[in-house]
C-alpha cells in the first residue's frame, strides 16, 4: 500500500468520527423493550441435549463471570443497539478473556491466540473489543479487585488501538504472519514479575507442551484386552457403549460415523492420507465449556501404528452464530464450515485437523479438531491485578491482529487515532455492562431458586 493510499484510508476512518463519535462507544443503557435475559438464555436450549440443560444452567449460575461466559447470545442482542462504525472484519463473537490461550501450531510450536470461534461471523470489530473489555471488569470483580476493574478494560482497549496502528503501517504479508513469541506467552502466564513466578510460568508453558493425544490417552482411557478404550466419567464423558436410552446410542454412533466420513472429505488430500492410517477404536459423548453445554459433542479415539500411537479428535456441534440474529447470515450453508473458515482467517496458526461435517440423522452441523492439543488457558482464580493487566494487553494486541487479517486496519486506525478517547469510552462501557451482567445474573439465579428453570451439577 502506498503512503498516499494509507493517508486516504486514515482520512476515511477519521471522517467516521463525525457520524459515530469515539466517545459514543462508552454509552450503555438497556433498550426499553429489552427481552427478558432468562428467556434469551433458555431459548438456546430447544435443540440441545435436554438431559444436559440443567448442567449448563448450573455452570452459568456459579458466578457473574461464569454467567457472562455463557451469555454470548444476550450480549449480542445488546451490542446490536450500540453505535457502529460501519468498519467490518471477521470477528470472534465471543471474545471474552477465557477464550484466549496457548495451543500447538502445526509446526509444534506454542502460539497464543483466540481459541473459540463458535460464534464467528463478519461484523463490527468494536463488538469484540467491548466483549473483551467487559470480561476483564467482570473478572476483576470476581477476584475482588475493584480498584483496577476499569483500568483493566482501558488497558485492553489501549493495546488494541496501538496494535491496530502498528498493523496499519505494515505490509499485508507482515501483518498476516505476525504472532507472539514464546517469551511473551511466558510473561502472560506469570502472576508477578519475580523469579519464582517466571519459573512457575515457564513450568506452565512446558506442561502445555505435554498436552497431546498421548497425554490424553493416559487421562481418558483404560487398556482392555490390549486395546485402549475411553473411561466413563458420567455425565461429563459417556462412552457410546454405555448409552442405554433407546435410540440415543444409535444416534450418537451414527453422529460419529456419518460425521467422520463427511469430515474426511473436507480435509486437504495430504491430511486424508494421514487419517487413513488410523483405526477408530472408541468414541464418547463429552460435555464441554459453559455456554456450549448441551450441544452435541463427542470425542473419538484413533489408533495408529500401535496402541501407543493415539489420535484424539473432537466432533462438536456448530449451531447458527448468535450474531446472525443481528447481522447478515453466514455465506456458508454448513455452520461447521463457518466456524472453521473463520478460525483459519483469524488465527496466526490453526490446527491441521480442522474440518467440518454434517450428520443426516438429525440434520446437524459439526466441526472437528484435535482434542486438547498443547492447550493452556489463564487461571482467573489465581491471577493478581498485575497479571490481569499484562493479560489484558496481550489479548488486546491479539484481537487487533486477528481483525487485521480480514478487516481494513488503516481505516480502523484512522478512526481510533492516537489519543485515548476511544480507550476511555470502552472503559466506561465495560463498567456499565458489567453492572448489567450482574443484574442479569441475579435474575438468572432467581429463576433457578424459584424452580422456573432446572439447574444441578
Amino acid at each position: 500500500m502506498t503512503s498516499d493510499a494509507r493517508t486516504a484510508h486514515a482520512a476515511e476512518g477519521k471522517a467516521k468520527r463525525g457520524t459515530v463519535p469515539r466517545r459514543s462507544h462508552g454509552e450503555w443503557s438497556p433498550q426499553p423493550d429489552r427481552s427478558d435475559p432468562v428467556e434469551v438464555i433458555t431459548s438456546q436450549n430447544v435443540d440441545r441435549l435436554q438431559w444436559l440443560v440443567p448442567l449448563r444452567h448450573w455452570r452459568m449460575s456459579l458466578s457473574p463471570f461464569a454467567f457472562y461466559r455463557g451469555a454470548a447470545k444476550l450480549m449480542a442482542m445488546d451490542l446490536a443497539s450500540t453505535p457502529r462504525t460501519g468498519i467490518t472484519a471477521q470477528i470472534c463473537g465471543d471474545a471474552h478473556l477465557s477464550n484466549f490461550g496457548m495451543y500447538g501450531s502445526p509446526e509444534r510450536k506454542l502460539v497464543f491466540d483466540l481459541n473459540d470461534f463458535d460464534e464467528t461471523l463478519p461484523g463490527p470489530w468494536e463488538w469484540d473489543v467491548k466483549r473483551l473489555a467487559a470480561s476483564f471488569v467482570i473478572a476483576a470483580r470476581h477476584r475482588g479487585y475493584f480498584d483496577v476493574e476499569r483500568h483493566l478494560a482501558v488497558e485492553a482497549a489501549t493495546a488494541y488501538r496501538t496494535a491496530v496502528g502498528s498493523f496499519a503501517a505494515m505490509g499485508y504479508l507482515d501483518a498476516w504472519y505476525s504472532h507472539l513469541p514464546v517469551k511473551s506467552i511466558n510473561k502472560a502466564f506469570a502472576l508477578e514479575k519475580t523469579k519464582q513466578e517466571q519459573k512457575r510460568s515457564k513450568k506452565a508453558v512446558k506442561k502445555a507442551r505435554t498436552k497431546d493425544s498421548l497425554h490424553a490417552l493416559g487421562k481418558l482411557t483404560e487398556e482392555v484386552d490390549g486395546v485402549y478404550r475411553i473411561v466413563a466419567q458420567p455425565p461429563l464423558i459417556v462412552p457410546f457403549r454405555d448409552i442405554t436410552h433407546p435410540g440415543r446410542r444409535e444416534e450418537a454412533q451414527q453422529m460419529a460415523d456419518d460425521g467422520f466420513n463427511g469430515y474426511i472429505e473436507s480435509l486437504p488430500d495430504p491430511m486424508q492420507v494421514l487419517l487413513g492410517r488410523y483405526t477408530w477404536v472408541d468414541g464418547a459423548i463429552k460435555v464441554v465449556g459453559v455456554g456450549s453445554v448441551g450441544t452435541r459433542s463427542a470425542i473419538v479415539l484413533g489408533q495408529g501404528r500401535d496402541a501407543e500411537d493415539p489420535l484424539f479428535l473432537q466432533i462438536k456441534e456448530a449451531t447458527p452464530s448468535v450474531l446472525e440474529d443481528h447481522l447478515a447470515p453466514s455465506i456458508y450453508e454448513n455452520h461447521g464450515q463457518r466456524v472453521v473458515e473463520g478460525q483459519v482467517l483469524m488465527q496466526a496458526a490453526s490446527d491441521s485437523f480442522l474440518g467440518w461435517t454434517h450428520s443426516k440423522i438429525n440434520d446437524t452441523h459439526y466441526y472437528v479438531r484435535q482434542l486438547k492439543d498443547m492447550k493452556g488457558s489463564p487461571d482467573v482464580e489465581s491471577a493478581t491485578p498485575k497479571a490481569l493487566g499484562r493479560f489484558a494487553r496481550l489479548c488486546g494486541w491479539t484481537l487487533a491482529r486477528a481483525h487485521a487479517r480480514s478487516g481494513h486496519a488503516a481505516i480502523t486506525a484512522g478512526y481510533l487515532g492516537s489519543s485515548t478517547v476511544f480507550d476511555e469510552a470502552i472503559g466506561d462501557f465495560a463498567m456499565a455492562y458489567a453492572d448489567q451482567n450482574e443484574r442479569d445474573y441475579t435474575e438468572f439465579r432467581l429463576a433457578i431458586d424459584e424452580g422456573r428453570i432446572p439447574a444441578h451439577e
